[in-house]
This record gives C-alpha cells, structure tokens and sequence, in this order.
C-alpha cells in the first residue's frame, strides 16, 4: 500500500477556495481504481493549512491518479492559492490487522 501526507498553506483569503476545490478533487479522487482511502483535514494548530491523507492499492494506481488532467489542474490552480510550496510525501506501507483485544 501506499500513503500520501500532503499539505498546503494557503494565501489569506483564499482558505474557502483552497478547501472547497480539496473537497471536490477528494470526492472525485475516491471513486478512482485503487483508491482505498482519500481526506483533506483542516490543520487545528495552523488555520490556513490543509492536510491531505490517501491510501492507494499500489504504486501503479497512484501514478495514474497523477496522470489525470482532474488531478494535474487541481494541484496547478491549488499550488496558485498557496502561500508557499505544497509539501508531498510517500511512503509503501504494510497493514497490520489488530486482535480484538488491540494488539497486533
């Protein structure tokens, strides 16, 4: 599997925007082959913040999702809003499935 944590800080004035076409690109990015999770969250600690956590099936889904004209605009006209670059990070990870009793 692999995870994305991304996040961007937008201009003042622009948070509304910025947060309303994230919504848009997380709805639409869900409905997509190997999208087993997509978020946008508000970042409490810095207002103007947003972080985004997703969760593909393989490496080759998220490439694709990144080849999509949807998603190549959205980061374009997202990365205008922001007051400074955009930050993206991806990591494989493996699942683990707990008991239930909580442990691994």
């Amino acid at each position: 599997m692999i995870l994305v944590l991304a996040s961007v800080v937008a201009q003042q004035g622009q948070f509304a925007q910025a947060l309303s076409m994230s919504r848009e690109h997380v709805a639409r990015s869900r409905a997509e082959p190997g999208c087993l999770a997509h978020a946008v969250h508000e970042d409490l600690d810095h207002p103007l913040r947003l972080v985004f956590v997703e969760q593909w099936d393989s490496q080759a889904a998220l490439s694709e999702h990144f080849r999509l004209a949807a998603s190549r605009a959205f980061a374009k006209t997202l990365a205008g809003l922001a007051s400074e670059p955009p930050q993206i990070a991806l990591y494989e990870a493996t699942p683990i499935q707990l008991r239930a009793n909580g442990s691994a």
